[in-house]
């Protein structure tokens, strides 16, 4: 299992997003970096860094285009393309990690079972909700 490393710095590949694939208006709960995989937190409404694991933190709501600091506005992002790593296989598919919150893995875990992406090339990758 490898976590999958960031390109400094995550850029979004595709052309700047529509309404359709983002969620605006929200504000981090904690510190986040550009290409985080990131849910919203039910008992606050705030978006914070998800986890392969046996709890809420198991979803994938969108990922933050750049370094967010707590408390600041953000803008989640679905259904869009990254450059996000270097080396990746084309074809392939990504999991939430089940270790770095916020990472994604080449590799399934227990929890990290659904497809959070698929690898275009070998530093793209098409990134969905986990929903």
């Amino acid at each position: 299992m490898a976590t999958i490393t960031k390109v400094t710095p995550v850029s979004i590949a595709t052309p700047a997003p529509d309404a359709e694939h983002s969620v605006s208006g929200l504000y981090a709960g904690e510190a986040l970096q550009a290409g985080d995989a990131c849910y919203i937190k039910s008992s606050d409404g705030k978006v914070y860094r998800s986890l392969a694991a046996n709890d809420a933190r198991n979803v994938v709501d969108g990922y933050v285009a750049g370094d967010v600091s707590s408390g600041d506005p953000c803008t989640l992002y679905y259904n869009i393309r990254f450059a996000y790593g270097s080396g990746l296989t084309p074809g392939s598919f990504v999991y939430l990690d089940d270790t770095t919150a916020g990472a994604i893995n080449s590799a399934t875990s227990t929890y990290g079972t659904v497809p959070v992406g698929r690898v275009i090339d070998a530093i793209r990758i098409d990134l969905v909700r986990s929903y």
